[in-house]
């Protein structure tokens, strides 16, 4: 059931990690583009995702692509930086922002864009305050665009649900609503995962990740463990995945 996904680790691990990545127009492979930025966040290493934002600087021919990857690299640097330096997770939280406006110029309905535009506004109404109501409501508006093109999208779905859970949350209906909506994107994924392989194609290890931590806030501990024990098959060097797990098997 998720030998492709495996197939695919495996290549992050040996291939991508190695093979020089050239970008710069129509010969651009965006899968090895999204797979570097993947392999960077998955092992927590933001130097190796700075390397890929190099190869996807704006140049004098936009892509809504190029433009889509760069936002998803510096969501990614953001996660990164959230805990450690958040001056840091300001500046590429409002670069995910500025790079995702320049792909929703070319593309007004990449749904794709428009959800992860929202996360990366949802994190900076949570780091000032001063822009809570702007970004807050912004953030809401692109997700509800998304949503309406896209209700299937399984990054939409999962983006969606990411937004929904890092909210406060002080009711067990809202705990039941975030569950819930990690559940429909790991099953979006599911059905993604039997068709080609395409890009964007990331976010299927993240939605049974976080369906580990739903889980585990539960106490529902072996719940918890099939779902990372999937989200390490798709990708085995997820190292929160991993961390998760750990607290598991240790007791």
């Amino acid at each position: 059931m998720f030998s492709t996904a495996a197939h695919h680790s495996s290549s992050w691990a040996l291939a991508f990690a190695l093979l020089p990545l050239v970008c710069g127009g129509a010969e651009t492979n965006w899968l090895d583009v999204e797979s570097r930025i993947q392999y960077g966040y998955y092992t927590e290493d933001p130097r190796s995702l700075a390397g890929v934002m190099e190869v996807l600087a704006p140049a004098d021919s936009p892509s809504a692509s190029k433009s889509y990857y760069a936002g998803l690299a510096n969501y990614r640097l953001t996660q990164l930086a959230l805990a450690k330096d958040k001056s840091r997770a300001k500046e590429t939280a409002e670069a995910c922002v500025n790079s995702l406006d320049q792909a929703l110029k070319i593309q007004r309905d990449f749904a794709e864009a428009l959800a992860l535009q929202s996360a990366c506004l949802d994190v900076l109404s949570s780091l000032e305050a001063w822009r809570t109501p702007f970004a807050s409501s912004r953030s809401g508006a692109q997700i509800q665009k998304a949503r309406h093109l896209a209700p299937r999208n399984p990054r939409v779905l999962l983006l969606d649900a990411v937004e929904l859970y890092e909210q406060p949350k002080t009711t067990a209906a809202e705990q039941d609503r975030a569950l819930s909506g990690f559940k429909k994107a790991a099953a979006a994924f599911e059905a993604e995962r039997q068709e080609t392989v395409h890009a964007p194609g990331w976010g299927a290890a993240e939605a049974y990740t976080y369906l580990g931590r739903c889980y585990l806030d539960r106490g529902a501990t072996l719940d918890a463990r099939d779902a990372l024990e999937r989200a390490l098959l798709i990708a085995p060097e997820f190292a929160e995945a991993r961390r998760l797990m750990t607290r598991i098997t240790s007791g």
